[in-house]
């Protein structure tokens, strides 16, 4: 939310601001853009190896379990024809 905040303090700063106060604006927002891009890249990183972690765990479940999911994929195919088929 800061962020937001800040950046529309920039804008406003931005049309009455002399020089010297909109490079000290502009050097400000850059270093809070910076740290906040670095808090999401820290906060998605582990959502992003839990994804990885349970994709690679899906795909060995489907080539060991092959013909168990294509079972399961034909009867949900079939059940989601019926019902649709049924309106």
């Amino acid at each position: 939310m800061s962020l937001i905040t800040d950046s529309e303090n920039l804008l406003k700063n931005a049309a009455t601001a002399s020089g010297d106060a909109l490079t000290a604006t502009r050097t400000q927002f850059g270093r809070k853009l910076r740290r906040a891009r670095a808090t999401l890249r820290d906060v998605s990183q582990p959502v992003l190896d839990r994804t990885r972690q349970t994709a690679t765990a899906a795909d060995d479940y489907v080539r060991g379990n092959a013909w168990t999911v294509i079972g399961v994929a034909v009867a949900v195919a079939a059940l989601i024809g019926f019902l649709s088929a049924r309106r």
